[in-house]
């Protein structure tokens, strides 16, 4: 099996494995509790924090521990909205490709009373400052960007967009779930007031995350019940899951420039292979993109086809967010960026991990290959398009 859908979980690390286990088997104490056993635990909770905190260069009392980027996205935005309503101020900028752990969070705000723009995205994935810099009003209290697009993978000019923002008043909050731990992040030189990021992106466990909220920020619970993280999210902390979460994120950011340096030839020699499929397109930008993605449209064949024919070849891939695999409408992140429907249907999003080789990369783009040359030559609509009777989308 070759595994190309890191961008939706990774495998655990070792390391991290090891590390939770004797947070499961030993030392298993509440970590509110006052007796030894119990802070044996809550030193474990605090150690984590620190190494997190260390890790984008925060503090370790602007860690708030959640159940993962989902979460922290939801308090993040809603912290900031209540914030702003307080002064008066119900204006929120975002854009139209986020992550709908941001978009329907944003449309609950707007049956609110909350005024959202949602900035265009450019054909290349990204969104400028200067965009932001024009969107924002006397009446903004928050600009929510994504660090990295989750489906196809491009890095958005975040220190640019947090030095607007800090110029004019007005908090700032980046969706970093599929950034953190594959690109350097440091919360204060680029001046974000609230990150999102989850572990099992970065080789922890599933079901654990964390929010940063730079000092001075009040946050609203979500959750209500005990004093758990500082009174700002309640019910008992997940001890081994947060180890593990500490130690892969620690993994991670000490091995970034190798990472970076062994995936991104190897992304690009995928890139090039699946180019030379006729009627082929890259979505986004080729060189300002996550290391480990590679997404493309292919013109006249549907995703799930594709996808299902790729699995019984023994690869993993995805057509887009694992969060919204059950959907039969188009990637709105692909509609974001230009792609037509009819396009947007045929497309497929593979990301690679550190484990992967260059036979697997050569075999992908093989597969890939004859599956969208047997889909096509099965499809009507494909051999209407050869015949002339509609025009091709794509350019060969």
């Amino acid at each position: 099996m070759i595994y190309a859908d890191n961008a939706a979980t990774t495998k655990m690390n070792k390391t991290a494995v090891a590390a939770m286990m004797p947070y499961i088997e030993e030392f298993y104490g509440n970590p509110s509790s006052l007796y030894s056993f119990g802070q044996k635990a809550k030193e474990a909770l605090e150690n984590a924090r620190a190494v997190v905190a260390e890790c984008i260069g925060a503090e370790p009392r602007e860690i708030y521990f959640t159940s993962g980027g989902s979460e922290a996205d939801n308090q993040a935005i809603i912290s900031a909205a209540r914030i702003g309503e307080k002064k008066g101020k119900k204006h929120i900028i975002s854009t139209a490709f986020e992550h709908h752990a941001v978009l329907h969070t944003l449309n609950k705000l707007e049956k609110e009373g909350f005024e959202i723009t949602l900035l265009d995205v450019h054909s290349n994935g990204i969104v400028t400052a200067q965009q932001v810099k024009e969107a924002i009003k006397d009446d903004t209290c928050l600009v929510t960007i994504m660090y990295a697009n989750n489906e196809i993978g491009t890095i958005q000019p975040i220190a640019e967009i947090g030095a607007v923002c800090k110029s004019k008043g007005v908090l700032f909050h980046t969706d970093a779930v599929q950034a953190v731990g594959h690109i350097e992040i440091n919360v204060k030189e680029q001046n974000i007031d609230l990150l999102s990021m989850s572990a099992h992106k970065f080789g922890g466990a599933k079901g654990v995350g964390a929010l940063y909220a730079r000092k001075g920020i009040a946050l609203s619970s979500l959750i209500n019940g005990g004093a758990q993280e500082r009174n700002k999210r309640a019910g008992t902390e997940n001890i081994p899951a947060i180890v593990s979460m500490s130690v892969a994120l620690r993994e991670a950011c000490d091995n970034i420039d190798n990472h970076r340096s062994k995936l991104t030839p190897i992304r690009n020699k995928l890139i090039d292979g699946l180019r030379t499929i006729p009627y082929s397109e890259l979505n986004g930008d080729r060189e300002n993109r996550l290391p480990s993605n590679v997404n493309f449209c292919f013109e006249g064949i549907e995703g799930e086809s594709l996808l299902l024919l790729l699995d019984d070849k023994g690869i993993c891939a995805s057509s887009g967010s694992a969060c919204t695999s059950g959907s039969l409408d188009p990637s709105h992140v692909l509609l974001a960026i230009g792609r037509p429907h009819e396009v947007a249907h045929g497309s497929l999003r593979l990301s690679i991990g550190d484990d992967i080789t260059e036979n697997e990369v050569e075999y992908i783009i093989q597969a890939v290959t004859e599956v969208v040359t047997y889909l096509r030559n099965m499809s009507p609509f494909w051999r209407d398009i050869q015949n002339g009777r509609y025009e091709h989308i794509l350019s060969e």
